[in-house]
């Protein structure tokens, strides 16, 4: 009896597949592919009180943004940022963005704290009159944090051997004057417990991203304002809303 070969079956996909979400490495060519946006909410006591909430009641309170949500800016660059549609109150959030090289279940302090690749300045910017209609309704905050080009974030800065970061000053300026200004040593809950938290809740893997909280001072931007933030030792990002 004829036995009929196998059929090599191909597929295919229905249409185009986007690309890679990426961002640069600073000091070379290389890109640190992106795999997911983890931020944490309320990290800096001070601006916990400034959205009316207290800051020693509630553990660590997470939200993520989509990863095609980046906007990538290179050193010495000026990202543009389109005012998004929907909104009328556009906020800044300056704040670090920690960068996972690996990842896991249930970390340790120690695990979590190995698991850091590097370091970002980043923007987790807001359609805060979104956001407070989600909250007073007890809806998801999605329209208001997850919108294109919400997250703009400077070249990631490899970590290499230096111990995790614990403190430095943080500052953004809105067309040279001072909004927000800090010491990554204010936060609630510190880098490994962040992600130590986090890791309890999702399982991390290398390519995720962590906005670590913002200081107080956020508020609202208008087209052709210029963001320019700046943290020791990580580096330092310009936007301009256009």
């Amino acid at each position: 009896m004829a036995v009929c070969p196998e059929r090599e079956v191909t597929m295919s996909y229905v249409f185009p597949p986007a690309a890679p979400v990426a961002v640069p490495v600073a000091g070379g060519d290389d890109l640190f592919p992106v795999r997911r946006i983890f931020c944490v909410a309320r990290n800096y006591a001070a601006h916990a009180r400034e959205m009316g909430q207290d800051p020693d009641r509630e553990p660590p309170f997470f939200f993520c943004k989509p990863a095609d949500s980046v906007l990538p800016v290179g050193h010495e660059q000026t990202g543009l940022l389109p005012y998004p549609q929907a909104t009328c109150d556009l906020h800044h959030e300056f704040e670090l963005v920690v960068a996972l090289g690996a990842g896991g279940r249930d970390l340790t302090r120690d695990a979590a704290d190995a698991a850091v690749w590097g370091y970002a300045c980043g923007l987790d910017m807001t359609r805060r009159d979104l956001q407070a209609a989600a909250k007073k309704k007890g809806q998801p905050w999605d329209s208001g944090k997850g919108f294109d080009l919400a997250a703009p974030i400077s070249a990631i800065r490899p970590r290499g051997l230096a111990p995790v970061l614990a403190r430095g000053a943080i500052a953004l300026t809105v067309n040279g004057e001072t909004r927000q200004k800090g010491d990554l040593a204010d936060m609630i809950w510190d880098i490994p417990d962040v992600i130590a938290h986090l890791s309890r809740l999702w399982e991390l893997k290398a390519g995720d991203l962590v906005f670590t909280g913002t200081p107080e001072g956020v508020g609202p931007v208008v087209r052709d304002d210029l963001l320019e933030g700046r943290i020791d030792g990580v580096g330092s990002l310009a936007v301009e809303i256009v």
